[in-house]
């Protein structure tokens, strides 16, 4: 009973840091291209800050799921708060100094630190009993949905706090916001990282990577989140090209990250009834369900349901893909393994998000769906055929 409620009190800890901290990525959403045009030498670099931001978190994640397996949770997330502050004490200089540089400076920042928030959902799964954490993992993000409503009204709030410079008082926000995320860490009491002479070794990592459960919880996070971002971004311009109005899009947009996070109040229930991998397959179907939707028609109402399956589904596959790989870990195994899969995850996310903008530019929006629906079904008849051949090597 005591060990039940020192994990209560360590996954709401941990709930409350993640949520607070959170806030910043919608914030970062609205500002690294608004910023970027302001600063920019020319328009043409005007989504540069963005862009380093994901590279950073590219290259950011593994290192911090190595620290993590060093150090421990808390002083991971505790450095990652520490980081983002930073970037927002760089990014309001930028603003007030006019420079570009310290803007995609501070970018570089954000994006490590918003690397680092990801293995929250893993955290919340190593401090609950073992029944409980697909609804940990699930509960936990829910934060992002909070995120999504606290976000932009903070940004309205602060944005001319350094006027007449716009702008400059979001960035000193999100330093504010990430100092207040610290505070609730101090009631984590998760276990501290191994010595550095007992950390997981390459070779364990690599056959833990070779194993059949790992490799489809993986390949289904980095499925899901390829896509969803694939077809994320490039609606608002999709929709602007079909003459829908940013007003629309903006709207399409916010109801997308609703369904994104609004299904984790129950995904973690329904997988702890039916199991990890059949909520995973259901999302990566409901992910080809909105690629369908999307190829069919260019009307308000087919980006409505389209970006509204591809939130859900992006939900059940990575929320889903997310439990997988922490049942099939050993503790040991944690820090190397879930560094390479949110690495894979990241590298999936950065290429996609280049690639899709060159397509719907290039080829259009319906044919970015009909490029994108095939590989889907190849990814999930590859997890089933994968699944049903090992076991029938069983049996």
């Amino acid at each position: 009973m005591a060990e039940e409620q020192t994990g209560a009190r360590d996954f709401v800890g941990l709930l409350t840091a993640n949520t607070v901290l959170g806030v910043a990525m919608p914030m970062l959403i609205i500002l690294g291209g608004l910023a970027g045009l302001m600063l920019a030498p020319g328009k043409a670099l005007a989504t540069f800050p963005p862009s380093v931001q994901m590279l950073a978190g590219l290259a950011a994640a593994g290192p911090f799921s190595l620290l993590m397996g060093r150090l421990g949770r808390t002083a991971g997330f505790l450095l990652g708060g520490a980081i983002a502050t930073l970037g927002g004490v760089i990014g309001t200089f930028a603003l007030l100094q006019g420079s570009f540089l310290l803007l995609c400076l501070s970018h570089v920042f954000f994006g490590a630190a918003l690397a680092c928030y990801q293995y929250f959902r893993f955290a919340a799964a190593e401090v609950v009993p073992d029944r409980w954490q697909p609804v940990a993992i699930s509960l936990m993000l829910t934060s992002g949905l909070v995120a999504a409503l606290v976000g932009p009204q903070i940004f309205i709030a602060t944005k001319d706090f350094f006027a007449p410079v716009p702008l400059a008082g979001a960035y000193a926000a999100i330093s504010v916001v990430s100092l207040l995320g610290m505070i609730p860490l101090a009631i984590v009491r998760m276990p501290g990282g191994t010595a550095p002479g007992r950390g997981p070794r390459r070779a364990k990592v690599s056959a833990a990577l070779r194993r059949g459960p790992v490799i489809k919880a993986v390949v289904i996070a980095g499925a899901a989140q390829g896509f969803m971002v694939l077809l994320m971004a490039p609606t608002p311009l999709a929709m602007i090209g079909c003459g829908l109005g940013e007003t629309m899009a903006g709207d399409v947009i916010r109801w997308h990250v609703v369904a994104m996070f609004a299904p984790s109040f129950v995904t973690g229930f329904v997988i702890k009834r039916v199991g990890a991998q059949p909520v995973a397959l259901c999302g990566l179907a409901l992910l080809g369900a909105s690629a369908a939707v999307a190829a069919s028609g260019l009307s308000a109402l087919h980006f409505y349901l389209a970006l509204i399956l591809l939130g859900i589904g992006w939900n059940f596959g990575f929320i889903g893909a997310t439990a997988m790989l922490s049942s099939a870990l050993a503790p040991e195994e944690r820090a190397g393994v879930q560094g390479a899969n949110d690495t894979i995850v990241a590298l999936a996310s950065t290429v996609c998000a280049f690639a899709s903008g060159a397509v719907v530019t290039g080829l259009g929006w319906i044919s970015l769906n009909l490029i994108a629906l095939p590989i889907l079904i190849c990814v999930i008849a590859g997890v089933l055929v994968f699944s049903r051949r090992k076991m029938a090597a069983e049996i």
